[in-house]
């Protein structure tokens, strides 16, 4: 369901489950093949930054990702730790956020296991002296099914920004291949309703506020400008598509 600003937005939970039970939701996770958080069992260990610390300033700083990676990230990988179950020992991170989405008694592990999920994809969704435009098959996406490369930036640069609290603004590709810029509150993430997250931008406050305080604005414009990294999400895009 679409809202008013043309962007997808996130159904509650109690509704996720009700769209489709668990083991459809996992039989989709097979499908899609989005490997990103294809650990071995419990426990999870903190994947590796692409990239030095450094490397995103001065659109982030080295501060903000000590922090953000160091602290945030690292905490949600050591409370799926906690939290997890011998009966989800053998699942991968994103199967263990669809086998507990929407369960009121497992809210805690679905926000740590989401967000763990969440923020490596974040990481992967940036580079060094990125920016700029899609290419290939998922630049000619795009176009037809936003209309133009700047109506679709206009939509996600909106997702960003009209999320109101903490959340993300994700580029997605549904089972169809079909792509929709979707924007989720806290932890919630694409993969619940059944789409491939091929990139995505954190708007909770702690991704920014070291660096801009409230000036959102100007973080989601020097990520679009010089960090979002499209060669990522084209390969995305080709696992989507298998």
């Amino acid at each position: 369901m679409t809202n008013a600003q043309g962007f997808l937005a996130t159904p509650s939970r109690r509704s996720v489950l009700m769209m489709a039970s668990g083991a459809m939701a996992l039989a989709a996770l097979g499908k899609i093949g989005w490997c990103h958080a294809a650990h071995a069992a419990v426990p999870f260990e903190l994947p590796p930054l692409p990239y030095a610390e450094d490397a995103l300033a001065p659109v982030i700083s080295p501060t903000t990702i000590a922090f953000h990676y160091g602290k945030h990230h690292r905490g949600y990988v050591e409370t799926v730790n906690k939290l997890a179950t011998a009966a989800l020992a053998e699942m991968t991170l994103d199967e263990i956020v669809l086998a507990v989405a929407g369960n009121p008694d497992q809210t805690a592990l679905f926000n740590a296991a989401a967000q763990a999920s969440n923020h490596t994809l974040y990481w992967d969704s940036m580079r060094p002296n990125g920016g700029g435009r899609a290419k290939g098959e998922l630049l000619r996406r795009i176009e037809a099914d936003f209309g133009s490369w700047e109506t679709f930036h206009g939509r996600f640069v909106q997702a960003a920004m009209g999320q109101f609290g903490s959340g993300w603004a994700w580029l997605a590709a549904g089972p169809d291949g079909a792509l929709q810029v979707i924007a989720t509150s806290n932890a919630d993430t694409p993969l619940v309703q059944g789409w491939t997250p091929l990139l995505t931008i954190d708007v909770w406050e702690h991704a920014y506020y070291l660096d801009y305080q409230n000036r959102r604005a100007d973080y989601v414009k020097g990520w679009m400008e010089s960090l979002a990294n499209w060669d990522f999400a084209e390969e995305q895009y080709g696992k989507a598509r298998l």
